[in-house]
């Protein structure tokens, strides 16, 4: 099959595609997909140049340079990645085979996959496997994955509409669950022009929140039509905007020099959920901050069973859409990658492997 290696950390360099990996087999418990399309995400990106490795201490941007990786220590998990990987967090697809175990009757089913999959049990509730990280993912023409992570929709949207949706959806999902945002709630959503912040705005709106985003100004009128009630500037001040105790909730993705300002707006007793730190992971806190305001901070990554869930049934009520700004075919997984760092664009982009039955 088709499939886009990933051979070490690194630059695109490090990304080998190739037509003569063998096709996966259905273990137990597991499907075969038929890939239809599969989103680009920040995670594949980041696991790619080892990103997640604490010695990287800059933003996501430009760190295929800003520190020296090593093989051990640049995984989502904190573990060592097994090379090569295929990447790729999102999928949308069919099921064309199943493991011993596992039902006939889930042949044919148009699927996605969470990517956040649970693998932790006893002392370790929390544990969980990322597709196209611990697991080969999306980035090909099949892939084997957990039936129990594999959740046929009943839909009109296009396989790359429903591609745009796994990842970046449920991550934002998730955080709004975990932060308990719910209506009538002010909320303020960094980063809210990319593929995790554009959904955490349809998402939050959903709940009847009132949504404060925070995106380049000229995204603003896309983010708007979102649902976000106000739209601030990624440059502004935000404690100066906004003034102190304005907000019931932070759902950030951005981090970096401005974290603290972000509690700032923060009501006492307000509450602050993070899954990502585009603008650099290391932040300082004042804890009298934390304290007085009696603020809760919650990081969220672990997906409580229904949450992915949920956010299938949102598609099939039609309470949500899709935005995809651009699609490449697999091949093109570079010019894909160095569209999405430039970030000139609001939503998803997606590629789509070649069609075996075309081959």
């Amino acid at each position: 099959m088709a499939a886009v290696l990933l051979t070490r950390h690194g630059g695109f360099d490090a990304l080998e595609y190739r037509e003569d990996v063998p096709v996966p087999r259905p273990a137990t418990g597991q499907v075969l997909i038929e890939v239809a399309a599969a989103g680009v995400n920040n995670t594949d990106i980041n696991t790619r140049v080892g990103w997640y490795s604490k010695v990287v201490r800059d933003g996501t941007a430009g760190t295929d340079t800003a520190a020296t990786v090593g093989a051990d220590d640049g995984g989502w998990s904190g573990d060592a990645l097994d090379f090569p990987r295929i990447q790729g967090a999102d999928v949308c697809g069919r099921i064309v085979d199943v493991g011993p175990d596992v039902s006939t009757a889930r042949l044919g089913e148009r699927v996605i996959v969470a990517t956040m999959q649970r693998a932790g049990a006893g002392d370790r509730p929390f544990a969980t496997v990322t597709l196209g990280s611990e697991m080969d993912g999306g980035f090909a023409q099949y892939v084997a994955t957990a039936s129990s992570e594999t959740h046929a929709v009943r839909c009109d949207w296009t396989d790359v509409e429903l591609a745009s949706i796994p990842c970046a959806s449920s991550t934002a999902e998730n955080m709004l669950h975990r932060a308990g945002v719910g209506a009538g709630e002010r909320v303020l959503i960094t980063g809210a022009s990319g593929g995790v912040g554009s959904a955490a705005v349809q998402l939050a709106a959903r709940r009847g929140a009132e949504v404060i985003a925070v995106a380049g100004r000229a995204k603003h009128p896309a983010v708007l039509g979102l649902g976000a009630r106000h739209v601030v500037d990624r440059d502004a001040d935000i404690a100066a905007t906004l003034g102190a105790d304005a907000v019931d909730v932070v759902v950030d993705l951005v981090g970096g020099p401005v974290w603290t300002r972000l509690l700032d707006v923060l009501r006492g007793g307000g509450r602050y959920v993070t899954s990502g730190a585009i603008a650099g992971p290391i932040v300082e806190l004042d804890l009298r901050t934390l304290y007085l305001k009696d603020l809760t901070l919650v990081g969220a990554t672990y997906q409580e069973p229904g949450v992915f869930e949920n956010l299938v049934e949102y598609i099939e009520r039609g309470e949500i859409r899709p935005l995809v700004h651009a699609i490449h075919p697999l091949a093109e997984i570079e010019q894909a990658q160095r569209e999405f760092a430039a970030k000139d664009f609001v939503g998803k982009l997606v590629l789509v492997p070649p069609s075996p039955s075309a081959e």
